[in-house]
Protein backbone atom coordinates (compact mmCIF):
# COMPACT_ATOMS: atom_id res chain seq x y z
CA UNK A 1 0.00 0.00 0.00
CA UNK A 2 1.63 3.60 -0.73
CA UNK A 3 2.37 5.78 1.81
CA UNK A 4 0.28 8.59 2.02
CA UNK A 5 1.36 12.45 1.82
CA UNK A 6 0.85 12.83 5.43
CA UNK A 7 2.65 9.95 6.61
CA UNK A 8 5.60 10.52 4.75
CA UNK A 9 5.53 14.24 6.46
CA UNK A 10 5.25 12.42 9.91
CA UNK A 11 7.76 9.54 9.06
CA UNK A 12 10.21 12.81 7.29
CA UNK A 13 13.20 13.82 9.92
CA UNK A 14 12.99 17.67 10.56
CA UNK A 15 15.91 19.40 9.34
CA UNK A 16 17.35 22.85 10.20
CA UNK A 17 16.35 23.66 6.40
CA UNK A 18 12.92 23.26 7.68
CA UNK A 19 13.04 25.08 10.91
CA UNK A 20 14.74 27.84 9.11
CA UNK A 21 11.87 27.87 6.17
CA UNK A 22 9.56 28.10 9.23
CA UNK A 23 10.97 30.51 10.91
CA UNK A 24 11.98 32.61 8.26
CA UNK A 25 14.96 33.11 9.35
CA UNK A 26 18.70 31.49 7.52
CA UNK A 27 19.83 28.01 8.27
CA UNK A 28 23.18 29.38 9.59
CA UNK A 29 21.24 31.12 12.12
CA UNK A 30 19.60 28.20 13.47
CA UNK A 31 22.45 26.15 13.38
CA UNK A 32 24.22 28.59 16.00
CA UNK A 33 21.21 28.40 18.01
CA UNK A 34 20.65 24.73 18.19
CA UNK A 35 24.34 24.23 18.30
CA UNK A 36 24.85 26.76 21.38
CA UNK A 37 27.78 28.37 19.42
CA UNK A 38 27.72 31.86 21.70
CA UNK A 39 27.11 33.66 18.33
CA UNK A 40 24.95 36.76 19.11
CA UNK A 41 21.33 36.02 18.29
CA UNK A 42 18.33 38.15 18.99
CA UNK A 43 16.29 36.61 21.89
CA UNK A 44 13.23 36.70 19.97
CA UNK A 45 14.90 34.72 17.32
CA UNK A 46 16.20 32.00 19.73
CA UNK A 47 13.35 31.28 21.69
CA UNK A 48 11.03 31.36 18.13
CA UNK A 49 13.81 28.88 16.38
CA UNK A 50 13.78 26.21 19.71
CA UNK A 51 10.05 26.35 19.47
CA UNK A 52 9.63 25.38 16.28
CA UNK A 53 12.28 22.80 16.85
CA UNK A 54 10.67 21.64 19.12
CA UNK A 55 7.34 21.61 17.59
CA UNK A 56 9.21 19.66 14.18
CA UNK A 57 10.50 16.98 16.72
CA UNK A 58 13.72 17.87 15.37
CA UNK A 59 16.59 15.61 16.86
CA UNK A 60 19.71 16.97 16.52
CA UNK A 61 22.15 16.00 14.43
CA UNK A 62 24.75 13.90 16.41
CA UNK A 63 27.30 13.69 13.68
CA UNK A 64 27.61 17.05 13.68
CA UNK A 65 28.83 17.20 17.57
CA UNK A 66 31.59 14.50 16.92
CA UNK A 67 32.81 16.61 14.02
CA UNK A 68 34.04 18.62 16.84
CA UNK A 69 35.98 15.71 18.14
CA UNK A 70 36.70 14.30 15.04
CA UNK A 71 38.96 11.36 14.65
CA UNK A 72 38.69 10.66 11.32
CA UNK A 73 41.65 10.37 8.99
CA UNK A 74 39.75 11.65 6.04
CA UNK A 75 39.67 14.91 4.60
CA UNK A 76 37.30 16.16 1.48
CA UNK A 77 38.99 18.03 -1.68
CA UNK A 78 35.83 19.29 -3.73
CA UNK A 79 37.35 20.80 -7.42
CA UNK A 80 35.00 22.57 -9.88
CA UNK A 81 37.16 19.79 -12.78
CA UNK A 82 39.74 16.86 -13.01
CA UNK A 83 39.61 17.69 -17.03
CA UNK A 84 42.12 21.22 -16.39
CA UNK A 85 45.10 19.98 -15.88
CA UNK A 86 46.06 22.63 -13.05
CA UNK A 87 43.17 21.08 -10.69
CA UNK A 88 45.23 17.67 -10.66
CA UNK A 89 48.19 19.49 -9.81
CA UNK A 90 46.61 21.15 -6.84
CA UNK A 91 44.83 17.51 -5.41
CA UNK A 92 48.67 16.01 -5.90
CA UNK A 93 50.23 18.61 -3.31
CA UNK A 94 46.96 17.71 -1.41
CA UNK A 95 47.54 14.07 -1.45
CA UNK A 96 51.67 14.34 -0.71
CA UNK A 97 51.31 16.32 2.13
CA UNK A 98 47.95 14.30 3.22
CA UNK A 99 49.57 11.25 2.77
CA UNK A 100 52.89 12.20 4.83
CA UNK A 101 50.75 13.13 7.93
CA UNK A 102 48.42 9.99 7.69
CA UNK A 103 45.56 11.41 6.02
CA UNK A 104 43.70 10.39 3.29
CA UNK A 105 41.70 12.22 0.72
CA UNK A 106 38.28 11.83 -0.66
CA UNK A 107 38.62 13.99 -4.58
CA UNK A 108 34.93 14.67 -5.52
CA UNK A 109 35.06 16.76 -9.15
CA UNK A 110 32.25 19.48 -9.23
CA UNK A 111 31.91 19.73 -12.62
CA UNK A 112 31.24 23.61 -12.59
CA UNK A 113 27.63 22.57 -10.79
CA UNK A 114 26.73 24.55 -7.77
CA UNK A 115 23.99 21.69 -6.97
CA UNK A 116 26.51 19.28 -7.50
CA UNK A 117 28.63 21.07 -5.63
CA UNK A 118 26.30 21.21 -2.70
CA UNK A 119 25.76 17.69 -2.67
CA UNK A 120 29.21 16.85 -2.06
CA UNK A 121 29.27 19.31 1.37
CA UNK A 122 26.71 17.15 2.52
CA UNK A 123 27.75 14.17 1.76
CA UNK A 124 31.33 14.78 3.10
CA UNK A 125 29.68 16.07 6.14
CA UNK A 126 27.42 12.62 6.76
CA UNK A 127 30.54 10.85 6.19
CA UNK A 128 32.54 12.90 8.72
CA UNK A 129 35.39 13.77 6.97
CA UNK A 130 37.65 15.95 9.28
CA UNK A 131 37.28 19.05 7.20
CA UNK A 132 37.29 19.79 3.27
CA UNK A 133 39.30 21.52 0.95
CA UNK A 134 37.44 23.27 -1.48
CA UNK A 135 37.72 25.41 -4.94
CA UNK A 136 34.61 26.28 -5.31
CA UNK A 137 32.43 26.27 -8.89
CA UNK A 138 32.26 29.81 -8.81
CA UNK A 139 30.18 32.96 -6.90
CA UNK A 140 27.26 29.92 -6.89
CA UNK A 141 25.43 30.72 -3.63
CA UNK A 142 27.16 28.31 -1.84
CA UNK A 143 28.85 30.47 0.56
CA UNK A 144 26.06 30.56 3.29
CA UNK A 145 25.83 26.87 3.06
CA UNK A 146 29.48 26.39 4.08
CA UNK A 147 28.92 28.58 7.19
CA UNK A 148 26.57 26.25 8.47
CA UNK A 149 28.54 23.53 7.40
CA UNK A 150 31.82 25.48 9.34
CA UNK A 151 29.24 26.31 12.36
CA UNK A 152 28.18 22.18 12.48
CA UNK A 153 31.75 22.23 13.30
CA UNK A 154 33.47 20.91 9.87
CA UNK A 155 37.25 22.61 9.38
CA UNK A 156 36.99 24.75 5.68
CA UNK A 157 40.07 25.60 3.34
CA UNK A 158 39.37 27.36 0.22
CA UNK A 159 41.13 28.11 -3.06
CA UNK A 160 40.90 31.12 -4.59
CA UNK A 161 37.17 31.95 -2.85
CA UNK A 162 37.47 34.11 0.03
CA UNK A 163 33.63 33.51 1.74
CA UNK A 164 33.29 36.67 3.79
CA UNK A 165 32.29 36.42 7.41
CA UNK A 166 33.25 33.09 7.28
CA UNK A 167 36.84 33.28 9.34
CA UNK A 168 37.96 29.85 7.31
CA UNK A 169 41.80 29.88 5.82
CA UNK A 170 42.00 30.73 2.18
CA UNK A 171 44.84 29.97 -0.01
CA UNK A 172 44.50 32.42 -3.01
CA UNK A 173 46.08 33.98 -5.74
CA UNK A 174 47.58 37.76 -7.16
CA UNK A 175 45.15 37.00 -10.64
CA UNK A 176 44.82 40.79 -11.30
CA UNK A 177 49.27 40.82 -11.35
CA UNK A 178 49.42 37.91 -13.18
CA UNK A 179 46.85 39.60 -16.03
CA UNK A 180 49.25 42.14 -15.73
CA UNK A 181 52.29 40.53 -16.35
CA UNK A 182 50.87 38.58 -18.60
CA UNK A 183 49.66 41.50 -21.22
CA UNK A 184 52.83 43.92 -20.13
CA UNK A 185 54.75 41.02 -21.71
CA UNK A 186 52.84 41.46 -24.92
CA UNK A 187 52.69 45.20 -25.19
CA UNK A 188 56.57 45.08 -24.52
CA UNK A 189 57.25 42.93 -27.76
CA UNK A 190 54.86 45.54 -29.80
CA UNK A 191 51.61 44.60 -29.53
CA UNK A 192 48.71 46.91 -29.22
CA UNK A 193 45.85 45.23 -30.69
CA UNK A 194 45.36 42.45 -28.04
CA UNK A 195 42.56 40.47 -27.79
CA UNK A 196 41.45 38.87 -24.40
CA UNK A 197 39.43 35.34 -24.55
CA UNK A 198 38.39 33.80 -21.49
CA UNK A 199 35.16 31.30 -20.11
CA UNK A 200 32.31 32.77 -18.21
CA UNK A 201 33.00 35.33 -15.99
CA UNK A 202 31.63 33.20 -13.13
CA UNK A 203 34.96 33.02 -11.09
CA UNK A 204 36.19 36.16 -9.01
CA UNK A 205 40.20 34.41 -10.82
CA UNK A 206 38.68 35.00 -14.46
CA UNK A 207 37.55 38.58 -13.73
CA UNK A 208 40.71 39.69 -11.44
CA UNK A 209 42.69 38.44 -14.71
CA UNK A 210 40.47 40.15 -16.78
CA UNK A 211 41.17 43.64 -14.26
CA UNK A 212 44.61 43.09 -14.66
CA UNK A 213 44.19 42.68 -18.57
CA UNK A 214 42.36 46.07 -18.64
CA UNK A 215 44.93 48.01 -15.98
CA UNK A 216 48.01 47.23 -18.41
CA UNK A 217 46.75 48.66 -21.36
CA UNK A 218 45.36 51.76 -19.52
CA UNK A 219 49.13 52.14 -17.90
CA UNK A 220 50.33 51.74 -21.29
CA UNK A 221 47.80 54.08 -22.85
CA UNK A 222 45.93 51.47 -24.63
CA UNK A 223 42.30 51.89 -25.11
CA UNK A 224 40.59 48.16 -23.65
CA UNK A 225 38.08 48.23 -26.12
CA UNK A 226 35.37 46.01 -25.64
CA UNK A 227 35.35 44.12 -28.94
CA UNK A 228 38.51 42.76 -27.99
CA UNK A 229 37.30 40.80 -24.76
CA UNK A 230 35.49 37.68 -25.89
CA UNK A 231 33.74 35.85 -23.06
CA UNK A 232 32.49 32.37 -23.48
CA UNK A 233 28.66 32.21 -23.39
CA UNK A 234 27.73 28.92 -21.90
CA UNK A 235 30.22 26.69 -19.12
CA UNK A 236 28.76 22.80 -19.16
CA UNK A 237 30.90 20.25 -18.08
CA UNK A 238 28.70 17.90 -19.60
CA UNK A 239 28.81 18.79 -23.14
CA UNK A 240 32.70 18.21 -22.92
CA UNK A 241 35.55 16.76 -20.71
CA UNK A 242 37.74 19.39 -22.06
CA UNK A 243 35.38 22.34 -22.02
CA UNK A 244 38.15 24.98 -21.57
CA UNK A 245 40.10 23.92 -24.20
CA UNK A 246 36.79 23.85 -26.79
CA UNK A 247 35.92 28.02 -25.56
CA UNK A 248 39.42 28.59 -26.59
CA UNK A 249 38.29 27.28 -29.85
CA UNK A 250 34.84 28.89 -30.07
CA UNK A 251 36.33 32.15 -28.94
CA UNK A 252 38.89 32.51 -32.10
CA UNK A 253 36.58 31.62 -34.07
CA UNK A 254 34.53 34.73 -32.87
CA UNK A 255 37.72 36.74 -32.96
CA UNK A 256 38.14 36.21 -36.53
CA UNK A 257 34.67 37.45 -37.30
CA UNK A 258 36.78 40.78 -36.01
CA UNK A 259 37.24 44.08 -38.55
CA UNK A 260 40.53 43.92 -37.34
CA UNK A 261 42.38 41.28 -36.21
CA UNK A 262 44.36 41.76 -33.13
CA UNK A 263 47.93 40.39 -33.33
CA UNK A 264 48.12 38.83 -30.20
CA UNK A 265 45.24 36.84 -28.13
CA UNK A 266 45.65 36.57 -24.00
CA UNK A 267 43.96 33.39 -22.66
CA UNK A 268 42.41 33.20 -19.39
CA UNK A 269 44.29 29.72 -19.03
CA UNK A 270 46.65 27.31 -20.31
CA UNK A 271 43.87 24.89 -21.68
CA UNK A 272 41.93 27.91 -23.21
CA UNK A 273 45.08 29.32 -25.14
CA UNK A 274 45.84 25.78 -26.14
CA UNK A 275 42.16 25.11 -27.87
CA UNK A 276 43.29 28.68 -29.28
CA UNK A 277 46.41 27.95 -30.90
CA UNK A 278 45.00 24.65 -32.51
CA UNK A 279 41.71 26.60 -34.18
CA UNK A 280 44.29 29.24 -35.50
CA UNK A 281 47.06 27.00 -37.37
CA UNK A 282 43.33 24.81 -38.54
CA UNK A 283 42.35 28.23 -39.91
CA UNK A 284 45.42 28.84 -41.72
CA UNK A 285 47.48 31.16 -39.58
CA UNK A 286 51.08 30.79 -38.18
CA UNK A 287 51.83 31.11 -34.47
CA UNK A 288 53.70 33.34 -33.48
CA UNK A 289 54.08 34.57 -36.93
CA UNK A 290 51.07 35.62 -37.38
CA UNK A 291 48.81 35.88 -33.82
CA UNK A 292 50.91 35.70 -30.61
CA UNK A 293 49.22 33.56 -27.84
CA UNK A 294 50.40 33.67 -24.52
CA UNK A 295 48.17 32.20 -21.66
CA UNK A 296 47.67 31.41 -17.40
CA UNK A 297 48.42 28.53 -15.07
CA UNK A 298 51.78 27.37 -16.55
CA UNK A 299 50.50 23.41 -16.92
CA UNK A 300 52.86 20.80 -17.50
CA UNK A 301 51.64 19.99 -20.92
CA UNK A 302 52.24 24.03 -21.83
CA UNK A 303 56.00 22.71 -22.09
CA UNK A 304 55.59 19.98 -24.48
CA UNK A 305 53.11 21.83 -27.19
CA UNK A 306 54.46 23.18 -30.56
CA UNK A 307 55.02 26.49 -30.04
CA UNK A 308 56.25 25.86 -26.37
CA UNK A 309 53.36 28.26 -24.76
CA UNK A 310 54.71 31.64 -22.84
CA UNK A 311 52.47 31.63 -19.94
CA UNK A 312 52.12 32.75 -16.45
CA UNK A 313 52.81 30.56 -13.64
CA UNK A 314 50.46 29.68 -10.90
CA UNK A 315 52.21 26.96 -8.71
CA UNK A 316 49.19 24.33 -8.06
CA UNK A 317 51.20 22.10 -6.34
CA UNK A 318 52.38 24.59 -3.57
CA UNK A 319 48.96 25.81 -3.58
CA UNK A 320 47.50 22.39 -2.67
CA UNK A 321 50.20 22.08 -0.31
CA UNK A 322 49.66 24.94 1.24
CA UNK A 323 45.96 24.30 1.97
CA UNK A 324 46.59 21.02 3.25
CA UNK A 325 48.98 22.83 5.63
CA UNK A 326 46.21 25.21 6.66
CA UNK A 327 44.11 22.85 7.53
CA UNK A 328 46.28 20.86 10.05
CA UNK A 329 46.78 23.64 11.93
CA UNK A 330 43.03 23.96 11.97
CA UNK A 331 42.52 20.96 13.39
CA UNK A 332 45.04 21.88 16.41
CA UNK A 333 43.59 25.15 17.09
CA UNK A 334 40.24 24.61 19.11
CA UNK A 335 39.15 28.18 18.28
CA UNK A 336 39.75 27.97 14.64
CA UNK A 337 36.97 27.88 11.76
CA UNK A 338 34.27 28.85 14.25
CA UNK A 339 34.61 26.79 17.41
CA UNK A 340 32.30 25.94 20.15
CA UNK A 341 33.37 29.17 21.22
CA UNK A 342 32.01 30.98 18.24
CA UNK A 343 35.56 32.42 17.04
CA UNK A 344 37.09 32.05 13.78
CA UNK A 345 40.28 31.38 12.98
CA UNK A 346 42.80 34.74 13.63
CA UNK A 347 40.29 36.56 16.21
CA UNK A 348 42.79 36.74 18.43
CA UNK A 349 45.90 35.79 16.67
CA UNK A 350 47.70 38.16 14.34
CA UNK A 351 50.03 35.61 12.74
CA UNK A 352 47.08 32.97 12.28
CA UNK A 353 45.08 35.94 10.48
CA UNK A 354 48.19 36.12 8.07
CA UNK A 355 48.23 32.31 7.46
CA UNK A 356 44.39 32.14 6.97
CA UNK A 357 44.50 34.18 3.65
CA UNK A 358 47.82 33.47 1.85
CA UNK A 359 48.60 34.93 -1.55
CA UNK A 360 50.78 33.44 -3.95
CA UNK A 361 52.86 35.68 -6.50
CA UNK A 362 53.45 34.76 -10.17
CA UNK A 363 55.94 34.93 -12.72
CA UNK A 364 56.20 35.05 -16.58
CA UNK A 365 57.18 31.48 -18.16
CA UNK A 366 58.75 32.44 -21.52
CA UNK A 367 58.70 30.36 -24.44
CA UNK A 368 58.01 30.60 -28.16
CA UNK A 369 54.31 31.47 -28.69
CA UNK A 370 54.97 34.92 -28.48
CA UNK A 371 56.55 37.00 -31.26
CA UNK A 372 58.20 40.54 -31.39
CA UNK A 373 56.81 42.38 -33.67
Amino acid sequence: MEMTDERRRKNKKATIYDIAKKTGTSTATVSRVLSSSGYPVKEETRKKILKTAKELNYTPNIIGRMLKKNDSRDIGVIIPTISNPFYPQVVLGIEMEARQKGYNILLCNSLRDPAIEKKYIETLYQKQVKGIIISSAGDNGNDEFLQEMQWMGLRIITIDHDIKGIGCGMVGFDYKKGGMIATEYLISCGHRNITFITSPLTRASRRDTMEGYRQALMNNGIEAREENILVGEREEEYESAAYEFENGKMMVRKMLQLDEKPSAIFAVNDMTALGAIQELVNSGFDVPGDISVIGFDNIEVSSMVNPPLTTVHQPAFETGKLAFGMLLESFEDPGANGGEDGHTWGDNNKNRNIIRNTILEPSLVIRKSVAVI
